[in-house]
């Protein structure tokens, strides 16, 4: 029995070493507490919550059911041609070229650094005030059509700074309505109220804009309103931290708060109208900072011709080019959801020095190119940690089961390696290295997103290029705590997330006598 115990440990601590080696770090969630000393090895089961990153078994048996035993996916190739095209048994060994990047912030900030000095990295005075300039535009234009407003007078730097700080207190008293600030409810809030009055916040918001009037070359369609800014958070994203070698493509949570949802009425539901977009990012698996963003209208047109594509496979592939395109020539490796993982984009990405490793659906994923053998359910019972590996030049698709059959597409990890997923209940479980990295890298991201998603702007205009605004804003403000996190300022107060946003607020309104809530 002691032996079983110390094999057990010592299984744990290889898995801890690589987990460690993969440069992760929990140092990033602040107030987390037991959850982010927990073992991160989580298995990548059916029954998770992420869509993005699972397949269930049943949905593949009804698949299978449907187009038969011998029968895979459209686009997948039979046994036979598999074997000719260089799909085999036979696995050899592969090293991924060593990355050719730094990784961490890109400039060293004082221990005296403030939350705003964080926030400027990336909405600086010079955006600001470009908003001012903006705002102070439309007020003008709008009043020459519509008539004079008699309570306008053209906004400052100091107003709109304490506005974006009025909005950005939603995000950490989690209230629905700004409003609420002057209001004698739950949500009021006596010491910023002072700073200005509802009805000149009310009248900021009404002319607020980023871009007051459509340039005359057109812009990027329905983004036009607010890409200059999308452009100059994007280039400081950049340039303000390097990512790791590891990093993921997907869709952060940024739904209704489900509070709201479980307590709103039917009529309040129909209200709220969906979103018109969606929001695409690249992330650092190891620390959760967003390097860069990519947003995809819905409906009506958009850059690179995506608004015409139907099929969300090819769609999803070109998000991944999009958001991939600084990266050619480094060596970093990529992770991925169903929707965006193929053979032709991870063919494609290789040439360009980008390796990968995405889980695959037979419902979601573009199978084109992938041997039938590997894409449909066998009838015979498996074991749990079993896995089947077919290889073809640097690329591997892998079986993987776990209380359903899981698989992967990669070229970023040896087939011949193996990995564990340790759990608590089942102990550990025996899969692919390939396995235990995505299983590590992506249940780490979506920590970061049931934590940080609590910090949301909860404030819901109806147009949507101020939804794209104020969602921006708040990955903004997430990146400017990450690089807190992982500066000596830290050390002198260390914040948590939600004493970090409160401080923001408050040096956003100018008030330097208060501190944030223990």
């Amino acid at each position: 029995m002691a032996e079983c115990g110390r094999r057990a440990l010592s299984l744990l601590e290889e898995a801890r070493s690589r987990y460690e080696s993969l440069q992760i770090s929990d140092d990033v969630f602040g107030e987390s507490g037991d959850d982010s000393s927990e073992n991160p090895f989580y298995s990548t089961t059916g029954d998770s919550n992420s869509d993005n990153y699972t397949e269930t078994n049943p949905d593949d048996a009804r698949a299978g059911e449907t187009r038969g035993q011998n029968c895979g996916p459209p686009g997948s190739v039979s046994n036979g041609q598999a074997q000719e095209e260089g799909w085999s048994d036979s696995l050899q060994d592969l090293s991924v070229p060593h990355y050719q990047d730094t990784h961490g912030p890109t400039q060293k900030m004082p221990a005296t650094a403030t939350a705003m000095d964080f926030f400027q990295l990336f909405v600086p005075d010079n955006v600001i005030q470009n908003m001012v300039t903006q705002t102070n535009m439309y007020a003008k234009k709008y009043q020459e059509r519509f008539g004079s407003d008699e309570g306008w007078t053209n906004v400052t730097l100091a107003e709109m700074k304490a506005f974006l700080g009025y909005v950005t207190s939603t995000s950490v008293n989690r209230c629905e309505s700004v409003l609420s600030i002057w209001s004698s409810g739950f949500f009021s809030n006596s010491s910023i109220a002072l700073k200005m009055t509802q009805a000149r916040f009310e009248k900021i918001l009404k002319y607020f804009h980023i871009v007051a009037f459509r340039s005359s070359q057109g812009g990027s369609q329905g983004l036009y309103k607010i890409q200059p800014f999308l452009d100059s958070l994007q280039q400081s994203f950049a340039s303000s931290f390097r990512p790791s070698q590891t990093q993921v493509l997907h869709e952060p949570l940024i739904d209704e708060d489900p509070v709201f949802i479980t307590t709103c009425t039917e009529r309040e539901l129909r209200k709220r109208k969906k979103r018109k977009f969606s929001l695409w990012v690249r992330q650092c698996s190891s620390t959760g900072f967003i390097c860069q963003i990519y947003v995809h209208l819905k409906e009506g047109p958009g850059p690179n011709g995506l608004d015409t594509l139907k099929n969300k496979p090819q769609l999803h592939s070109l998000v991944a080019k999009q958001l991939c395109q600084n990266l050619a020539g480094r060596n970093a490796i990529i992770f991925t959801g169903p929707s965006i993982t193929s053979l032709n984009l991870f063919q494609e990405f290789e040439k360009q020095g980008i390796y990968c490793c995405g889980l695959l659906s037979t419902r979601k994923s573009d199978c084109t190119g992938l041997p039938q053998s590997m894409l449909i359910n066998t009838e015979a019972p498996q074991q749990r940690g079993q896995s089947h590996i077919k290889m073809r030049g640097n690329m591997s698709i892998i079986n993987w089961y776990n209380k359903g059959n899981f698989r992967f597409l990669t070229n970023a990890y040896p087939p011949t390696k193996e990995g564990v997923i340790i759990k608590r209940k089942s102990g550990e479980i025996p899969c692919p290295l390939a396995v235990e990295a995505f299983a590590a890298h992506l249940s780490y991201i979506c920590k970061y997103d049931d934590k940080y998603s609590k910090y949301f702007i909860f404030h819901k205009p109806n147009k949507t290029w101020q939804q794209v605004f104020w969602l921006t804003i708040s990955i903004a403000i997430n990146n400017a705590y990450i690089l807190y996190k992982m500066s000596d300022a830290y050390h002198v107060k260390r914040y948590s997330r939600a004493q970090f946003g409160e401080r923001l607020v408050e040096e956003l309104l100018d008030m330097d006598d208060c501190s944030p809530t223990q």
